[in-house]
């Protein structure tokens, strides 16, 4: 099956083409051509499956290839890095058409966010809070809204975000075409979309047969020493077939520290948290996707808006607190059909939470294993090479010929020893030799002034040692 034969547009399936995009995933063979028809629809997949173009696809298609200016699309998304990677996709997606995808989130200066809108921006993507801002500013305008797209709503639910959807949905017109995106259904979000969605049809893109969790991604549980995790990682780091890499952490500070340490043992490692500004946030994401630098450290704000596909390995530093967040985290690898390990160390109090994890996911996995950096297991687990340590040896700086002796080793360089003064040139060293200074240790004896009217140097006087009281 093509994006053509599943009614896709040819220009859009060509943009596609070029960017390597050809064969659709599962939730795209079903909810397309459904969507394409204007049939609100709730689609159920784990993350990573491909929901983006899922909705994107009919949404560009319904509008048309040349909508007036104004805002015809609204896709609402809890994160700004999700928000991010939408809005991207949406680009490739409608390269050939007249259509202007505007990007609207916090963090960020209001002007461009502003000026997109004003400039007729017809497909907003952006995050509830900045959403509900410009439209109370009366900049952003629903009234024209025709699709809207509510995606990652069980996280919409997490964040608290759940009376800013109510509030978006209630002001956007009644007669508009609603697409719902979902890991998980739980009930607010059930009734969310019984009253604001008309008739809609719920998409599973899952075999009857698959477990919770994603069968390409090998899952690896192992208790950890807190003090030698560091080391642990740092030879997981170096295991063969390893690309790019995501780390999570339970907090801000620890991350940044990971990071430093891991940067001072020589890997290239940037951070996502939310000490950091839009501007460093977007800087690393753009570093770790273009695989400047291939090791992320991030919490959970970021868990859900890193869309890459070549991530092969997920390392969960600690343990997280509950089973959706440990399987969105992990679902940052084995995307796209690719294979993926996920490597989760647990703290000896952290026991009864992946007790809890493992029984909900059905991981099957018996009870995590006591390692160490040096533990055979681990080496062979990961396919680490034997003798690997956790530093890597940095190259020394080349060293030109000509500053090398005749027998291979570095030239010492001579060190000056003329002082100058600023502003005086080479002349100073032909310059004549000066009176006798108080430096040389010679005087002509005569008194405090010389018959030119100059001072003499100052004589030093020898003080006596102050004598013994009785």
């Amino acid at each position: 099956m093509t994006f053509s034969e599943l009614g896709v547009d040819n220009d859009m399936a060509d943009a596609l083409a070029r960017k390597n995009i050809v064969d659709p995933f599962p939730i795209q063979e079903q909810t397309i051509p459904l969507a394409l028809t204007g049939q609100d629809i709730i689609g159920q997949a784990k993350t990573g499956t491909g929901k983006t173009l899922g909705f994107g696809l009919p949404l560009l298609q319904r509008i048309g290839a040349q909508p007036e200016p104004g805002v015809k699309a609204l896709i609402v998304v809890p994160t700004r890095e999700l928000a991010t990677q939408v809005a991207e996709d949406l680009q490739v997606a409608a390269s050939n058409r007249d259509v202007e995808v505007a990007l609207i989130y916090g963090g960020k200066s209001y002007d461009g966010q502003i000026e997109q809108l004003k400039n007729g921006a017809q497909v907003v993507v952006g995050t509830p809070g900045r959403l509900i801002d410009l439209m109370n500013k009366r900049i952003l305008s629903l009234s024209g809204v025709r699709e809207m797209v509510l995606d990652e709503a069980d996280k919409m639910l997490d964040l608290g975000f759940l009376a800013d959807i109510e509030k978006l949905f209630s002001v956007a017109p009644t007669t508009r075409h609603t697409m719902l995106f979902s890991a998980t259904m739980p009930a607010p979000i059930v009734a969310l979309a019984r009253r604001f969605m008309t008739r809609p049809i719920h998409v599973r893109a899952a075999a009857p047969d698959e477990g919770v969790t994603q069968a390409n991604i090998k899952h690896l549980i192992y208790r950890a020493h807190a003090l030698d995790k560091d080391e642990t990682i740092a030879r997981i780091l170096q295991a063969n077939g390893r690309g790019k890499t995501i780390i999570f952490m339970r907090t801000k500070r620890a991350a940044a520290k990971l990071m430093e340490e891991l940067r001072d043992r020589g890997f290239p490692a940037v951070a996502v948290h939310g000490d950091l500004n839009q501007e460093q946030r977007e800087r690393a994401m753009k570093a770790f996707k273009s695989g400047k630098k291939d090791i992320m450290i991030a919490t959970d704000v970021a868990a859900r808006g890193i869309d890459v596909t070549d991530v092969t390995h997920v390392i969960n530093h600690t343990i997280p607190d509950d089973h959706e967040t440990y399987l969105h985290r992990a679902g940052r690898t084995g995307r796209a059909g690719k294979t993926g390990i996920a490597v989760t160390f647990v703290d000896w109090a952290d026991m009864h939470k992946w007790t809890l994890i493992n029984r909900t996911l059905e991981l099957n996995q018996t009870e995590p294993v006591e390692t160490y950096s040096s533990s055979p297991h681990l080496y062979t687990d990961l396919d680490i090479p034997e003798g690997t340590k956790g530093r890597i040896a940095q190259k020394s700086p080349e060293i030109a010929p000509s500053e090398r002796s005749s027998s291979g080793e570095p030239r010492k360089r001579k060190r000056s020893r003329t002082r100058r003064r600023s502003g005086q040139g080479s002349e100073q060293k032909s310059a004549p030799r000066s009176e006798p200074s108080e430096a040389s240790g010679v005087h002509d004896g005569r008194g405090p002034e010389h018959k030119d009217g100059n001072s003499a140097p100052r004589r030093r006087r020898r003080r006596s040692a102050p004598r013994p009281t009785e």
